[in-house]
């Protein structure tokens, strides 16, 4: 039944790295709960024409938050409950008279989980935003693209999942092995600026040893490097380089037929990285993605085919490891991180107040 078997947790409907955090929890084995507003379909995704996958193993109750009938049913889930995650702006759920409060009065242990964007404090905190907009603030998005270009947002994958709902998921369950330790719920004000910005850590740390640029597409890790980088092959599709130290460079002028070539400019000063990228542009657009794959696949050049996210699906690599797997007739990632005794599930989809009576049984309600 997954690591986190016998944790109850309620969620607020929402979108985007709530969503995700109540995913991961459920994954690996939580009772989640979601509260989707009544009337809904699908969840808030489903207002869109879309089924989320992030509901994926929660159970759903539909209430109208206005009705001081359903919030008490709110307050009796809550009751029962270690983590509460809620994705509204800055004082919604004090006003609908649920904020910590009153919960953590009536549930001293709860664990209480606020995600947004901007965070609880701070002269941005009740502006609207999204992924894009925070990233902007704490300097990733600038610091991502080439350098004659714009900034290239990485889909809204660095900021909702990796700077918010990752980040809200550590601080719950972080907090909740405390409150089981000593009784004492608190409150986790996961804001994706903060997220984000520690996800730039090392990037800081290395600015301050003098070693990064403050310009994007300039430095190791950026595409700067010309064994850091995506090449275009013969059939208008890509290869992923990431060839950094000596040994895996050797590996990768071995696979593209130029090791030993004494005219080759010197990888190791940044001056020469121009012509060198120019020699391996050449060079990659001379083969297909598939045939380049077949020369470097099981190498240590650290060369991958840059799949588009269905031919991810059906690699062989993540086949074989069931990165992605079917449930109910759709494609998906499986869970992650894996655990040797109590793996994780991947559950079904509900239908928004699919599970209302069900929970208002066990509620007594």
């Amino acid at each position: 039944m997954g690591p986190l078997e016998g944790v109850r947790v309620v969620e607020f409907a929402g979108l985007g790295p709530g969503p995700f955090c109540g995913m991961l929890l459920a994954d690996l084995g939580a009772d989640v709960v979601r509260i989707d507003r009544l009337g809904a379909r699908g969840g808030l995704l489903g207002s869109l024409g879309a089924t989320s996958l992030l509901d994926r193993g929660k159970r759903s109750i539909a209430l109208d938050l206005k009705d001081p009938a359903d919030v008490e049913v709110v307050r009796a889930l809550v009751r029962r409950s270690d983590v509460l995650l809620e994705g509204f702006r800055p004082g919604v759920m004090e006003r609908l008279g649920l904020g910590p409060d009153e919960l953590m009065g009536e549930n001293p242990a709860l664990v209480y989980g606020r995600m947004t964007g901007w965070g609880q404090t701070g002269p941005l905190a009740s502006s609207a935003g999204h992924d894009i907009d925070y990233i902007a603030l704490t300097g990733a998005l600038g610091a991502t693209g080439r350098p004659d270009e714009r900034p290239a947002p990485p889909l809204n994958l660095l900021g909702d999942f990796g700077g918010g709902g990752v980040f809200l998921a550590l601080g719950a369950l972080a907090a909740l092995i405390r409150a089981r330790t000593t009784g004492e719920g608190q409150v986790v004000d996961a804001a994706i600026v903060d997220g984000t910005a520690v996800l730039t850590t090392m990037i800081h740390g290395m600015l301050d040893a003098g070693v990064w640029t403050d310009r994007r597409g300039r430095n190791l890790l950026d595409t700067g490097a010309p064994f850091y980088d995506v090449y275009r092959c013969a059939d208008d599709r890509f290869l992923a380089v990431g060839a950094l130290e000596e040994q895996f460079y050797a590996a990768l002028l071995d696979g593209l037929g130029l090791a030993g070539e004494e005219s080759l400019p010197d990888r190791n000063d940044p001056r020469q990285w121009p012509a060198l990228r120019e020699r391996f542009t050449e060079t990659f657009a001379s083969r297909t993605r598939a045939e380049w794959w077949q020369v470097f696949e099981g190498t240590d050049a650290c060369v991958a085919p840059v799949w588009s996210l269905l031919e991810a699906t059906t690699d062989r690599h993540n086949a074989e490891r069931g990165v992605f797997v079917e449930v109910d007739g759709v494609v998906q990632p499986d869970v992650a991180p894996r655990f040797s005794a109590t793996p994780g599930r991947v559950g079904s989809v509900p239908e928004a107040g699919q599970h209302s009576d069900e929970i208002r049984a066990e509620l007594g309600l």
